[in-house]
């Protein structure tokens, strides 16, 4: 017999039932399939290639089937093996559908089955009974007798067993954790379970840490007993066949990761064929752990070899087209690939790492010079993907490396998603910005942030500051675009001199050390840009934290805000009162006021007055709903862009400007620099010389962008306006569906993790709140009275969006 995991007591309450629950009778349990049957080898040939069964998830026709009995030397009895191909619950297979091999026989052709799958075949099921005369016949009449319940058993059998590979594999990879200490499954458990599809009982990991191994691999029977086909339902059914549809979850072998209920599922099959019991044979439903091209058969019931003998069912793949895994990529930025053993995260189909159906998977790295190596990818539920094979890569591979998730599904090519891994290529870090003054840019007694560019910014695991011999101390950063780590310098109580920022690779000895010099250093003050009938103004300089006031002649100017662009502060300034500034070319003195009391004098030149205009009008297009999604009300004020639709606005030039074919319309977030630019033929029209009409498609937006966008109008592609609102791009979830009850209402959806909350009114006096990072499918929410609910996105928490019930 082939090793392989027993199925042994389960696990807790980590399997959740997929559906609605029905009410259940007091009946006893149903016997877990934990007794070990016969053994299967099976091979599938479809045209010139062969697989062992473990990697075929469907059939086709014109595919070879072989399939032996692999029996113990000490096996006693001798097994008939019938094999039957179905083609509807309506419609009987012809007699030369149906194969017989005595299994013990010593002739290949008599005690192996070797099959081609027909034309219009859609199941394929395997009996196997011990040696009785007239067996043959018996069981060639139940399958044409009565198909549709061999059809049903093929269905719930294929499903169940594939649910099985899924228990089987988080038990093992639970138990398995004992070699590395139980305090890693409090990490490691709740990955296992996003990988598998598998519910955790988190109530396990709060115990002692002792304790969490046994509790979280007990209680098989609180584990996948489905409520979508209850139980108390089958328990009524005394033998007779019935034309009771077994609503199973729709989990394809893809592996939508849908809860299957496979214990309550064989028990309702063990009914449906108790119509065939008769006093020669009783029919046991097995499930099929598959392994290469072996097939093992568990069994909840032990056979018996006196009449009634039991004769065991098996099914093998649907006879379908191929469903290839769809992978989908959860890395939140680029994989760091600085040691062996790196990680491709993956979601989307549980069955990858259950199973062997997705085999050969290899992942295509290119690098920067466009060099291509395959390496071979180990998929691994308790990591959370797909891991590299090669202990290490070629020196080519380094810095930033594109790659491609691909393998077989079956005899089928599939391709999974893309990542952009990252390797340090021994080049030094550096203050990002240009000249001596990006790396004397510290000021003491304050926070300093500096942008530092280098290689394989993801693989840096800790950035520490250090003085002279001092102590290191520890610095916040985050991960920028073009490979640079944004870095906050404390400096509070700092002296000035020389500094260290240390980096610290993954798996990196010493580290990576940046010099820069903090100084203490007055203001300086540079430039005061002014355009005239400006109510703004900015100045450039250093340490402009000390800047209380301007004046400008008679108009007074207060700070607004400051940042930092390498070694140069820039103050942003607000005229108070009515004041603006002078007329355009008047040479005025300013007089900046500092924190300590100091004045300091400084000329200035107003510069041409900024372009001014007026959001005129703007029409939002949404895009067409897709088929069998619900739409959403966003109110006709065009205040709110959905990521997939387009914004047509106007605006009117003010103060007796004319417009021209080179003016330009930026278009950007509520913070940061701008993400698009319309210019003239590029989504802009000039319309008169007073009016300018754009066309923004949500698309060209870079995505990442969400949130309130801001506008302004550059002239002749220089000259810039004041940022103005425009719109709030949103994304929105993909409502399936709206069913309301007596008191409340489901919502079926997409990505409900886009809504903080659904109210029964626009008050949102009575709500539902949507845990942040929620990642289900279905929201109990209010029933409205006026059959409107009410949607606040996240992107929009000011503006609710209608969704009709009715």
């Amino acid at each position: 017999m082939t090793n392989r995991p027993a199925f042994r007591p389960l696990l807790p309450s980590l399997l959740a039932a997929a559906t609605c629950a029905l009410p259940m009778t007091a009946a006893a349990d149903p016997a877990p399939f934990e007794l070990t049957g016969p053994d299967l080898r099976i091979e599938v040939t479809r045209g010139e290639k062969t697989l062992p069964i473990a990697k075929v998830p469907s059939l086709a026709a014109g595919d070879k089937v072989v399939v032996h009995g692999a029996f113990s030397e000490d096996q006693g009895a001798n097994f008939v093996l019938v094999s039957a191909f179905l083609r509807g619950a309506t419609n009987p297979p012809p007699k030369d559908w149906i194969d017989v091999a005595r299994t013990w026989k010593s002739k290949e052709k008599d005690k192996a089955l070797t099959l081609t799958v027909p034309k219009g075949a859609r199941q394929l099921v395997l009996l196997l009974v011990p040696e009785t005369g007239g067996a043959e016949g018996v069981l060639v009449d139940a399958v044409r007798g009565k198909p549709g319940e061999f059809v049903r058993a093929s269905q719930d059998l294929n499903q169940a067993s594939l649910d099985h590979s899924r228990l089987i594999a988080f038990m093992a990879a639970i138990r398995a954790q004992d070699d590395n200490g139980p305090e890693y499954l409090r990490t490691v458990a709740p990955t296992l379970a996003s990988s598998l599809s598998v519910k955790l009982q988190a109530d396990c990991l709060s115990k002692v840490i002792e304790q969490q191994a046994s509790c979280l691999v007990q209680n098989r029977e609180s584990l996948v007993l489905s409520d979508v086909h209850s139980s108390s339902i089958a328990d009524t059914l005394t033998g007779t066949p019935t034309d009771l549809a077994l609503q199973l979850s729709a989990t394809r072998e893809g592996g939508a990761g849908y809860y299957s209920a496979y214990i309550g599922v064989a028990r309702d099959i063990a009914r449906i064929f108790g119509a065939f019991n008769n006093p020669s044979f009783n029919y046991l439903p097995t499930l099929s752990v598959r392994n290469d091209d072996t097939m093992s058969l568990l069994l909840n019931a032990a056979p018996s070899f006196q009449k009634p003998k039991s004769v065991m069912v098996t099914a093998l793949p649907a006879i379908e087209a191929d469903i290839p895994p769809q992978l989908r990529s959860t890395a939140k930025g680029p994989v760091c690939a600085a040691q062996a053993g790196a990680v491709l995260p993956v979601e989307g189909a549980p069955l990858v790492f259950s199973t062997q159906l997705a085999h050969a998977v290899q992942v295509r790295l290119t690098s920067a010079s466009g060099q291509v190596l395959e390496v071979a990818a180990t998929p691994r539920a308790d990591k959370g993907g797909y891991m590299l094979a090669a202990e290490s890569l070629p020196a080519a591979f380094t810095g930033t490396v594109r790659a491609h998730l691909h393998g077989l599904w079956g005899f089928a090519a599939f391709e999974g998603p893309d990542f952009v891994l990252q390797r340090p290529d021994g080049s030094a870090w550096k203050v990002a910005g240009q000249g001596q003054d990006a790396a004397d840019g510290l000021i003491v007694g304050r926070d300093n942030d500096v942008q530092l560019e280098g290689s394989a910014p993801s693989c840096v695991e800790e950035i520490t500051l250090r003085q002279g011999n001092g102590a290191a101390k520890p610095l916040k950063w985050r991960t920028l675009q073009d490979n640079r780590l944004a870095v906050t310098v404390p400096l509070e109580g700092a002296r000035p001199g020389d500094m260290r920022i240390e980096l610290r690779y993954q798996g990196a000895k010493d580290p990576v050390a940046v010099t820069l010099r903090a100084r203490a250093e007055a203001s300086r003050l540079d430039a005061l840009e002014l355009h005239a009938g400006d109510t703004h103004a900015s100045l450039t300089g250093q340490r402009l934290d000390q800047v209380r006031t301007i004046m400008v002649g008679d108009v007074e100017f207060r700070p607004d805000g400051l940042t930092r662009e390498g070694a140069v502060d820039r103050l942003w300034l607000t005229a108070q009162g009515t004041g603006h500034a002078p007329d355009q070319g008047d040479t005025a003195k300013a007089v900046v006021r500092l924190e300590d009391g100091r004045s300091l004098p400084m000329q200035v030149r107003v510069a041409p007055p900024r372009p001014q205009v007026a959001l005129l009008n703007r029409t939002v297009n949404p895009a067409a709903v897709a088929k069998g999604a619900r739409n959403l009300d966003l109110g006709a004020a065009g205040d709110l862009l959905p990521d997939t639709g387009e914004l047509v606005f106007s605006v009117k030039a003010g103060g007796g400007m004319k417009l021209g074919p080179l003016d330009t319309v930026e278009i950007a977030a509520a913070e940061g620099e701008s993400v698009v630019r319309l210019s003239a033929g590029k989504g802009l029209t000039l319309e008169s010389p007073e009016v300018l009409v754009a066309r923004l498609k949500a698309t060209d937006i870079p995505a990442g962008t969400f949130g309130p966008l801001r506008f302004r109008l550059l002239r002749g592609g220089a000259t810039a306006g004041d940022w103005q609102p425009l719109a709030t791009l949103v994304r929105l979830p993909g409502i399936e569906a709206v069913v309301c009850e007596a008191e409340e209402c489901t919502i079926t959806a997409r990505s409900l993790f886009l809504v903080d909350a659904v109210g029964a009114d626009v008050g949102f006096a009575k709500a539902a709140a949507v845990p942040p990072g929620y990642t289900g499918s279905a929201l109990k929410v209010p029933k409205p009275a006026d059959g409107v609910l009410y949607l606040r996105l996240r992107d929009a928490p000011g503006t609710p969006v209608k969704l009709p019930v009715g």
